[in-house]
C-alpha cells in the first residue's frame, strides 16, 4: 500500500503496523485527520516544522524514515490478518539499511515486531538482533488512542537531538 522512505545513516526508522484505510487511499503515512504523527515530529523537534502527509518522502532528508510490519493490506489493528505481519522482513530491512534507532510507532507495533507481547513504552533494552540499535516502543499517535501521552515521544525527541 505504502512505498517506504529509506536512506543510509538514518537517524531512526519509524515502523508502524500497517497503513490505515485514509493513508492507504492517499498513499500517505499517518494521513488519518486525527493523527498526531506529524505534529509529534515537528513538536518534539525531530522536524523542523509540521509536515503534511504528502511530504512523507521528505523524511530521509531529515533523518528519519518509515515503513510497516504489515505490506499490502490496510486497516485498523484488529482488521489486520496476523499472517499480513512480517518481522521477518523488518530485520531484513533494518539489517540493510541500519537506522541508528528502531521506533516502533506503537506498542502493538512494537510487540508484534519483537516478538514479545509484554514490552513495556519508551526506551527498551538491547535487542540481539540489532545489537548497533536503539529501540523503541512508542504510544501510538492514531486518533483513536484515547489514552495517549506523548512522553515516550517526548523521550525520542531528546534522544534524537543527542545523535546530531
Amino acid at each position: 500500500m505504502l512505498q517506504d522512505h529509506l536512506a543510509p545513516n538514518l537517524a531512526i526508522l519509524f515502523c508502524g503496523t500497517a497503513a490505515g484505510h485514509r493513508s492507504a487511499a492517499l498513499g500517505h503515512y499517518y494521513a488519518g485527520p486525527g493523527n498526531k504523527f506529524w505534529g509529534l515530529l515537528a513538536d518534539t523537534g525531530m522536524t523542523p516544522r509540521r509536515l503534511r502527509p504528502d511530504e512523507d518522502h521528505l523524511l530521509p532528508s531529515f533523518g528519519l524514515g518509515l515503513t510497516d510490519l504489515a505490506k499490502g493490506v490496510a486497516g485498523m489493528d484488529h482488521e489486520i490478518p496476523k499472517t499480513a505481519f512480517a518481522p521477518q522482513s523488518l530485520a531484513h530491512l533494518t539489517n540493510q539499511w541500519l537506522p541508528r534507532a528502531l521506533a516502533f510507532t506503537s506498542l502493538t507495533a512494537a510487540r508484534l515486531g519483537l516478538g514479545d507481547k509484554h514490552l513495556p513504552e519508551g526506551r527498551l533494552p538491547a535487542d540481539p538482533r540489532w545489537p548497533q540499535m536503539t529501540i523503541w516502543a512508542l504510544q501510538s499517535p492514531s486518533g483513536a488512542n484515547a489514552h495517549f501521552t506523548a512522553r515516550s515521544w517526548q523521550a525520542l525527541g531528546d534522544w534524537r537531538r543527542g545523535v546530531r
